[in-house]
């Protein structure tokens, strides 16, 4: 029978093998490093819509890993396989130290550490972080970071100007209600272009920002700033029947199924003349070469009846440290000084990333009280004359407005938990899929989504992540 070792305690086979080696090495003098395990960071983040950023990230990831011998490794997925790549990971309690989102991770607070100490010293260099990303990334009821933000992305509408101009609206959409207008026009001088409106009503990112762009502008929500259900009132219902009107008018039933490229891909190619998206569309455009890029301009945040214009932001960069992750301190001290490069990062991505601590894109050497301001005035110079070649160089202006009508998931209030798994879900999508199919009249549709979100709030207030409840509608 074997005996059992002591603790510490090695055998003789042990002990011959590691004198011997420690005689080699003293024997061998200085040719051999007895070096200590390099430390690690591992990085999981979405394939960028625009390339250019991915390359610029992995050299800098690279080059900060190598500064501080640290061995960094970064892998891209595709922006549909995040959520599946995310429950995996948890799932199994390993994966990736530092993992970016692209919407509000709420779903995952129990599962990530707080960041309020990386927002803090972020926010010691460079000032403020912009109360939108911070209402993506702040539990009011935990009282929890549960992410921390780099960067949001504007979420104009994109339209081909020509085609605009031959129906006497040369500068585009205003209201929500031009669309419905133009779309009868636009089809009848271009019988070829049978989407003439291109907003998608399917399981995928750019129809779940546009669903609650509509019902913002008509002045509905999903919540209040209490977190209560709100939902199913008078001005969702008027959305809810806009949208019909809008996909009779301005779609067909392929947009039931487009994914997040469909609607840049019908724009570039000519078969749509509005979309709501981001600048990558167009950047796109502009790396192919192709003759359209010259044709795509942009507009704001579309009015509704009563004058309200919202648009969510098109992505919200959220990274979160996994409570598994093996280097949280590595993952910490990269984020903080990733912002610290952010003007870099804002040009890698050819402007489509925008900072979320605004003074981290600041002229070099501005007193901290002026860093927002400076940040806000390169902002303005860079979209009023892009670097990366419009035609005419003010074409981006529009964009660098978003902070006037761009608002967060869970507008107006935070982007909690339930909010988060809504979104995920695809709920409103699938709800104005619904009645604009016919499947479920307007009024139906409304009530079974209503129905849903009550379900998916009284899960997490049952866990103590959200508050609300008393005034649900």
């Amino acid at each position: 029978m074997t005996q059992p070792k002591r603790p510490n305690s090695i055998d003789r086979r042990e002990f011959v093998t590691t004198t011997t080696g420690a005689a080699a090495a003293v024997a061998l003098g200085p040719t051999i490093w007895l070096k200590r395990p390099q430390k690690t960071l591992k990085i999981l983040q979405w394939s960028h819509f625009v390339p250019s950023y991915d390359v610029w990230f992995d050299k800098y990831a690279k080059d900060w890993g190598t500064a501080k011998e640290i061995d960094v490794t970064v892998d891209h997925i595709a922006l549909s396989d995040l959520g599946t790549r995310a429950n995996a990971e948890v799932a199994a309690q390993q994966g990736h130290d530092l993992f970016q989102f692209l919407s509000p991770p709420g779903a995952f607070e129990s599962q990530v550490l707080d960041m309020a100490d990386v927002v803090q010293q972020a926010e010691r260099q460079h000032g403020p972080i912009l109360d939108l990303c911070k209402r993506s990334t702040y539990n009011p009821v935990t009282r929890k970071w549960f992410g921390f933000s780099d960067n949001y992305v504007p979420d104009p509408g994109d339209y081909l100007k020509t085609l605009w101009t031959e129906i006497g609206m040369p500068d585009g959409p205003v209201t929500w209600e031009d669309l419905v207008k133009a779309a009868p026009l636009i089809k009848g001088k271009h019988p070829e272009i049978q989407i003439p409106i291109g907003i998608g009503m399917s399981q995928e990112l750019d129809s779940n920002m546009a669903a609650r762009a509509m019902v913002w502008s008509f002045d509905g929500s999903v919540q209040d700033a209490n977190e209560n259900v709100v939902l199913k009132s008078d001005h969702t219902l008027e959305a809810l029947e806009f949208g019909v009107r809008l996909f009779k008018a301005g779609m067909n039933p392929s947009v039931m199924s487009w994914n997040a490229a469909s609607n840049n891909q019908a724009l570039n190619a000519r078969q749509t003349g509005y979309i709501l998206n981001s600048i990558s569309a167009y950047r796109t455009a502009q790396d192919n070469k192709l003759p359209v890029a010259d044709d795509i301009f942009f507009v704001p945040a579309l009015k509704g009846p009563r004058g309200t214009g919202w648009a969510s932001e098109h992505v919200m960069g959220i990274y979160v440290i996994w409570k598994f992750a093996q280097s949280p301190d590595v993952a910490r001290q990269f984020l903080v000084d990733l912002i610290g490069h952010y003007r870099d990062a804002v040009l890698g991505s050819k402007l489509y990333n925008f900072p979320s601590f605004t003074g981290s894109v600041a002229d070099p050497g501005v007193p901290m009280a002026q860093k927002a301001a400076s940040g806000n005035k390169w902002l303005e110079q860079v979209t009023a004359s892009d670097p990366f070649g419009s035609n005419p160089p003010s074409k981006l202006k529009p964009i660098s407005t978003a902070l006037q009508w761009a608002t967060n998931i869970g507008h107006p209030g935070p982007a909690n938990p339930a909010e988060s798994e809504v979104f995920d879900t695809f709920v409103l999508p699938t709800m104005f899929a619904n009645a604009a199919t016919g499947r479920m009249t307007a009024k139906q549709a409304l009530d079974d989504a209503h129905q849903q979100v009550k379900k998916i709030f009284e899960k997490w207030r049952g866990k103590g992540l959200v508050a609300g409840g008393s005034g649900d509608h």
